[in-house]
């Protein structure tokens, strides 16, 4: 029976259990997130986090011990340049356990373990939905302002027709200025009179 025993011993003998944790450990540090079974990401969690804990103090004692337990420095070097920058103001919980389907072979429990401060799911959709909530209003809006200058072209469209109107009216009363030399019939009345001297002369003649 297993009373009082807390370490999950995953089926393997100690040296290999430990050699495992220090693998995926090294594989989250570089990689920032891995799937693996829920039990061995439970047991990775409890391997990883004090390491973390212990490159907040960047010193040789404190890279020293990280790299017993990684065996890499490469991920020895991340850990303390970038990784370290990220998590200075986070007071543990470094690690994020999200569950996932379980494996078609076996039927297991499958789960992915990330980095809290490099996750690419959470803060940023949500802010992206919040943003495409804004722009649908916004895109409302501007619709309005784009119909208004549609009704308001339209407006000044039609003016230029009215505009148009009163252009061809002079057109239409210059016939009625052309009518004006009608009032020569004087000149047609001035030459009447003549017609009775011419009629005279005739007269005169005939006596």
């Amino acid at each position: 029976m297993r009373h009082g025993k807390k370490i999950n011993h995953l089926g393997r003998t100690d040296s290999h259990r430990k050699a495992m944790l220090s693998n995926m450990a090294t594989s989250l540090i570089l990689h920032k997130r891995i799937t693996t079974t829920l039990a061995k990401a439970k047991a990775l969690r409890g391997y990883v986090e004090p390491i973390l804990t212990k490159s907040k103090s960047d010193t040789t004692h404190s890279r020293r011990i990280v790299f017993s337990y990684l065996q890499d420095k490469d991920a020895v070097t991340i850990l303390f340049r970038e990784i370290a920058e990220k998590i200075a103001n986070r007071p543990g919980g470094y690690t994020r356990i999200i569950k996932m389907e379980n494996r078609l072979g076996d039927n297991a429990e499958m789960a992915l373990i990330e980095l809290v401060d490099y996750n690419t799911v959470y803060g940023t959709d949500a802010a992206k939905a919040e943003k495409k909530t804004t722009r649908r209003r916004g895109g409302s809006a501007k619709a309005k302002t784009t119909t208004e200058p549609v009704a308001k072209a339209a407006t000044a469209e039609v003016t230029p027709a009215d505009d148009a109107v009163v252009i061809e009216e002079p057109k239409a009363k210059a016939p009625a200025v052309e009518a004006a030399p009608v009032a020569e019939t004087p000149v047609a009345e001035t030459e009447v009179p003549e017609a009775p001297a011419a009629n005279e002369e005739n007269a005169e003649k005939g006596e």
